[in-house]
């Protein structure tokens, strides 16, 4: 077989899969809704179910509920009757996966399902089938044709299923006005986690590595304390170690042309006050959206009383991976 003829046949399976997703946009209607407020309704753990391939996806689509706002978990049909079918309780809502709507081991335990009232989302290809007619509501999956060229392996049917499980996850994560900051709960262990879920006071310079001179001190003493510790900037404190003003590299910059004296010039004459400040319980993406709003490279940390308790800058967000 040559190359053109694998290009070909592997444009037609995204082809043929694209187009099976596409046709599900006219199936968003109010069955879909009604699935929705049963998920959203639901007191207890929505359960997927599903065989083979449709287990596969049922697995995924648990995990996609679950990271998004809507405890899920997965349950095989086959383990169901055989004792795991206790893992399913009155206040949970059920959403069974098959293709055919005839799958012989979620049929067997859809009497037990009904017998505690719990409520059927079916996802299936066939709106006639046991399946579609037993459920609470049912989701059309269905597909006209496999990718596979034999129109057997399960390709463009569990990639149309895939795809509305994730419209029923997103639908039910906008609807519950959960945030980039509830997402990173669940995955505290990511780089999505470690960005949001980081405060200023875990990657802040602390005591001796905090720059920072008095109002007194000359330009050249704040130079030094910037080389130092080389944040890029120095804080100016009072006699109390409260923040009064800041002296940045931009600021060295911009004044270089004034043919300024820097072992006789006060500090206090050259820096900006106020300045910005932030707090060590503010979240270090937070933190990166004020710099890129105020386009400032760093930050001193307070307290409640304007001490300077730390110093950053954009490097350390960035060892940390907030950026």
């Amino acid at each position: 077989m040559n190359d053109s003829t694998l290009l070909s046949l592997g444009r037609s399976v995204i082809e043929m899969e694209a187009n099976a997703v596409a046709k599900l946009k006219d199936r968003i209607d109010e069955k879909f809704a009604q699935a929705c407020h049963l998920m959203m309704a639901c007191k207890g753990r929505i359960v997927v179910v599903g065989m083979g391939k449709s287990g596969h996806i049922g697995s995924k689509i648990a995990a996609t509920l679950a990271s998004t706002g809507s405890p899920s978990f997965f349950v095989h049909p086959g383990e169901a009757s055989h004792g795991d079918l206790g893992m399913i309780t009155p206040s949970d809502v059920v959403l069974a996966i098959s293709n055919s709507g005839e799958t012989a081991e979620i049929l067997t335990i859809l009497p037990l399902i009904k017998r505690q009232a719990v409520p059927l989302i079916s996802m299936t290809g066939n709106v006639n089938s046991t399946l579609a007619k037993a459920a609470t509501v049912h989701l059309d999956v269905g597909v006209e044709k496999e990718a596979c060229p034999l129109n057997l392996a399960p390709t463009s049917s569990t990639t149309a299923a895939l795809a509305m499980g994730d419209a029923l996850a997103v639908s039910l994560l906008d609807a519950r006005g959960f945030t980039a900051e509830d997402f990173a709960m669940s995955h505290p262990g990511g780089s999505l986690g470690r960005r949001l879920l980081l405060l200023i006071n875990d990657i802040m310079h602390t005591g001796n590595m905090i720059p920072k001179v008095t109002e007194n001190a000359s330009l050249r003493d704040a130079l030094v304390q910037m080389t130092q510790k080389g944040l890029g900037m120095t804080g100016i404190v009072d006699k109390d170690d409260k923040v009064i003003g800041v002296f940045t590299d931009g600021d060295l910059r911009r004044i270089l042309d004034k043919k300024i004296d820097v072992h006789n010039t006060a500090i206090r004459e050259v820096m900006t006050s106020p300045c910005k400040t932030i707090k060590a319980h503010v979240l270090a993406a937070e933190a990166l959206k004020e710099m890129e709003t105020w386009k400032i490279n760093g930050f001193l940390v307070t307290d409640d009383d304007n001490r300077v308790i730390g110093a950053f800058n954009m490097h350390d967000l960035l060892k940390a991976g907030v950026v």
